[in-house]
């Protein structure tokens, strides 16, 4: 699986500018992958881990995404969600020389510049009316040619005055297109995600990146900004948090499902990456996250 997929990612801009997609889950189009052109993001169903950069974060219906260009990114809904989704994620690619273009033309869209600057690190827009964000989307799917350009101006527009825009990934990687190594490191992420209860170690993943462990894990903390057992750590507690606010599991159950040994280690890392204990998130989550779920969208 290669890291660039040109039939989906690529957008030829000789016939056009902007590319709007809308996608189901389960799809091969959730892999880790980056492209060359800015991608504005909306989930409409289900919850899971977003993998922006060296971020791992939540995203549940009606979270609003914007990444820059060759930022790698995936979005994963948890396990426990078990029948297909029609429509799970709609989104618009644009480039970054479509709008270079039109600031020399119209000075007055220089105003975009600073949050496509802050897009290299991947924004999330925090409280956006998804609503909204659903409509402006749908707009640009339902039109072509100037209308959609200006369909795609004007939501941009709307985002780039909503106050709360969360910077997501602290450091801004850049891949280059057609890299050997990052596509090897990129098949080695989707291994991990697919199969985070093995035992996966530094040299097995080396081994099946097809290189020396010293090199896998220096070019692997360079492609995600995370050692590669925090890496695998982060995976497997972004899935535990999927089972504890669906699931009534024990949480000692979900520690082994997940792929940790022993319930300690298992404590001490949720508690490292989340701030609270496993219980105390199962409560909250349960609290706020699904019944937020139900009125959104």
């Amino acid at each position: 699986m290669s890291l660039i997929h040109p039939e989906i990612e690529v957008v030829d801009r000789a016939t056009e500018s902007i590319r709007y997609l809308e996608h189901g889950w389960p799809t091969e189009l959730c892999r880790w992958h980056s492209h060359r052109e800015y991608e504005l993001h909306l989930i409409t169903a289900t919850r899971g881990k977003a993998f922006i950069g060296d971020y791992i974060g939540d995203f549940g219906p009606g979270t609003l995404f914007l990444t820059g260009p060759n930022l790698p990114h995936n979005w994963i809904t948890d396990e426990v969600y078990k029948e297909p989704v029609e429509i799970r994620d709609m989104l618009v690619q644009f480039s970054q020389s479509s709008l270079d273009r039109l600031a020399t033309a119209f000075p007055e869209f220089q105003d975009l510049r600073a949050m496509l600057t802050l897009a290299q690190s991947g924004i999330e827009f925090v409280g956006f009316n998804p609503t909204f964000a659903q409509g402006h989307l749908e707009a640009i799917r339902d039109t072509k040619g100037p209308e959609r350009i200006v369909a795609l101006l004007r939501f941009l527009i709307r985002i780039n005055e909503h106050a709360e825009k969360k910077a997501l990934s602290v450091m801004k990687i850049v891949q280059p297109e057609g890299s050997s190594k990052q596509s090897r490191i990129a098949e080695v992420i989707n291994h991990i995600v697919a199969n985070y209860a093995e035992d996966i170690s530094v040299d097995l993943a080396a081994d099946k990146a097809g290189m020396s462990a010293t090199s896998f894990s220096r070019n692997f903390q360079a492609a995600t900004g995370h050692r590669f057992v925090e890496f695998v750590n982060r995976v497997r507690i972004g899935q535990a948090c999927g089972k504890l606010y669906a699931t009534d599991d024990p949480i000692s159950a979900i520690c082994y499902d997940v792929g940790f040994q022993n319930l300690a280690n298992f404590n001490r890392q949720f508690l490292k990456m989340k701030d609270m204990t496993p219980s105390a998130y199962r409560d909250f989550a349960r609290r706020e996250l699904v019944t937020k779920g139900a009125r959104a969208l």
